[in-house]
C-alpha cells in the first residue's frame, strides 16, 4: 500500500479546513498518513526530507505557492509524487495545472489522477515551480507580505504594487544559454516556468511546465504611464507587443545588475542579489493533475 504523508501550513485553510481534509482522506482509503503541520512555509523543507526518509511515496501539501515551493524544492530528484491542496492566497501552481480549490476533488487527484514529471527552475541553489523575478515585483511582494496579505487577499498585491510604480530602474546584463541577450535598464526581470498570473493574466504565452526550456522577460517601464501600458498589454493577452518588454526562453539565465534589488520565488520574497543565475531542471518532480489535464500554452483545458 502507498505509504501518504501530508505536510500542512497550519495557518491557511479553504473549504472546511484540515478536519475535513482528514475525513475525506479516510474516506477514500487513507487511514493513518504521516500528518505533520508547519505554522510558516519555510519549514516545510526539512519536514519533507523527514517524510522522504521515512518512506513517502506520495505527500499531500495543504498550503499556498510558499509551502508547495518549499515541498518541491525538498522533493526534486525524489519518487514520490506531490498532490496540491491549494489553501493560500493565489495559488498559481494549482491554477495552472487546473487543480481545483476543493478538498475532495484534490484529493481525489492525489490519489487517482495522473502522475506528470514536471521541469522546476534553479535560482542560486534553491527550486521554484512557478515563476521567480528579480525588481518590481519582489519589492509589490515583499511590502504586501504578513497581515496586509492576509486580510486583503490578492487586492494586498494590487495595492503595494502601486506604491512602487515610481520606482527607479536598475542596470542588467543578461546572457541566455551563454549568448548576449540583453543590457540596459531595467525595472523587473521574470522567469517562468509556468505562465499564468492572477485572474488568468498570461505573461508567457508559450510557457510550458514540461518543455526543458524557461521563458525569461525583462520589462523597462518607469513612472505610472510605462507601467499602465505594460500592464494594459498583458491584461489583454499582448505583452509581447510592447515597446517595454523584451521576451525570449532558454535553459539558463545569467543577470549581473549594477546594484543590489530583491529577488522572490512563486511569490516568497528573498533578499538583495546582484547578479544571479536560473537554470531548468528537467522532469525533476512528480505531480498528481487532473486526468482531463492538458497542456495548450501555459494552463489546463
Amino acid at each position: 500500500m502507498t505509504k501518504v504523508a501530508v505536510i500542512a501550513h497550519a495557518g491557511k485553510s479553504f473549504g472546511g479546513g484540515l478536519p475535513e481534509l482528514r475525513r475525506e482522506l479516510k474516506r477514500q482509503g487513507v487511514n493513518d498518513p504521516l500528518w505533520i503541520e508547519v505554522p510558516k512555509s519555510r519549514f516545510a523543507t526539512k519536514r519533507v526530507k523527514r517524510a522522504l526518509a521515512e518512506g513517502c511515496e506520495l505527500l499531500f501539501v495543504w498550503g499556498g505557492d510558499g509551502t508547495v515551493q518549499r515541498c518541491i524544492d525538498a522533493a526534486a530528484g525524489s519518487e514520490a509524487a506531490l498532490a496540491i491542496l491549494p489553501a493560500g492566497t493565489a495559488n498559481l501552481f494549482a491554477t495552472n495545472l487546473g487543480i481545483p480549490q476543493d478538498i475532495a476533488q484534490a484529493v481525489s487527484i492525489g490519489m487517482r489522477g495522473e502522475r506528470r514529471k514536471l521541469d522546476v527552475g534553479w535560482f542560486n541553489g534553491e527550486r521554484f515551480a512557478v515563476m521567480a523575478g528579480a525588481g518590481f515585483d519582489a519589492s509589490m511582494i515583499r511590502q504586501a507580505d504578513g497581515t496586509l496579505k492576509d486580510r486583503l487577499g490578492r487586492v494586498a498585491y494590487v495595492w503595494t504594487g502601486s506604491k512602487n510604480l515610481r520606482a527607479k530602474p536598475f542596470k542588467a546584463k543578461i546572457a541566455v544559454d551563454g549568448v548576449p541577450w540583453y543590457a540596459g535598464a531595467a525595472s523587473c526581470i521574470l522567469v517562468g516556468n509556468m505562465g499564468r498570473l492572477f485572474g488568468g493574466i498570461e505573461v508567457f504565452e508559450d510557457a510550458r511546465p514540461d518543455d526543458g526550456r524557461l521563458d525569461v522577460g525583462v520589462v523597462n517601464a518607469e513612472g505610472i504611464t510605462d507601467w499602465a501600458r505594460t500592464l494594459a498589454r498583458t491584461a489583454a493577452g499582448h505583452v509581447e507587443r510592447s515597446p517595454l518588454v523584451q521576451t525570449t526562453s532558454a535553459t539558463e539565465i545569467k543577470v549581473k545588475l549594477n546594484r543590489k534589488v530583491l529577488y522572490e520565488m512563486d511569490g516568497g520574497d528573498r533578499e538583495k542579489v546582484k547578479s544571479f543565475t536560473v537554470k531548468v531542471q528537467p522532469a525533476a518532480i512528480t505531480i498528481c493533475l487532473p486526468k482531463e489535464w492538458k497542456h495548450s500554452g501555459n494552463g489546463a483545458t
